[in-house]
């Protein structure tokens, strides 16, 4: 049985193989597609953030999403962000989960703010689903990289002493 992590991973070398994005071969279709994705891995991106608040920042949090946006060079983009008060007083970036479609790729992908990218080739609920763990890793990383460009101090889990 595969795992949903390499069942996508077919999915992108399939897709890559065959020239399309599943069904889709018109970026318009493509992009219809991305949109859909997004509404499907909507709650998924936003379960794996609301984890990150309760365990790395005691609830302090706040996830945001974008919808759907074009970019500037004409791609499209949605944004799940985490922001917490340590993470703005910073400046730092906050933890996301960021699904991009660029204007000459062939298909779109997920990517942290500080991580790169991986295949989104959601067409359905169950396929959203399966993205939980690659939208966990995205997450942990992103709090890995900020806490090393910052400081643990960043991570309320650590700097809030539990009562007795």
């Amino acid at each position: 049985m595969r795992t949903p992590i390499n069942e996508a991973l077919i999915r992108h070398f399939t897709d890559l193989r065959d020239g399309n994005h599943g069904p889709a071969v018109t970026r318009e279709d493509k992009e219809r597609l991305f949109e859909r994705a997004v509404e499907l891995i909507d709650p998924v991106a936003r379960r794996a953030l609301d984890e990150a608040n309760a365990d790395l920042l005691l609830g302090t949090g706040e996830v945001v999403a974008s919808g759907v946006t074009r970019s500037q060079e004409g791609g499209l983009n949605a944004m799940w962000s985490l922001t917490w008060p340590q993470q703005r007083d910073s400046g730092e970036q906050p933890i996301a989960v960021v699904a991009h479609f660029g204007r000459d790729f062939h298909h779109p992908h997920l990517r942290g703010n500080t991580v790169g990218d991986w295949p989104l080739n959601v067409f359905d609920e169950s396929d959203a689903a399966g993205q939980l763990d690659t939208m966990r890793v995205i997450a942990a990383a992103d709090a890995h990289n900020l806490v090393f460009q910052e400081s643990y101090r960043l991570m309320p889990a650590i700097t809030t002493t539990a009562p007795h």
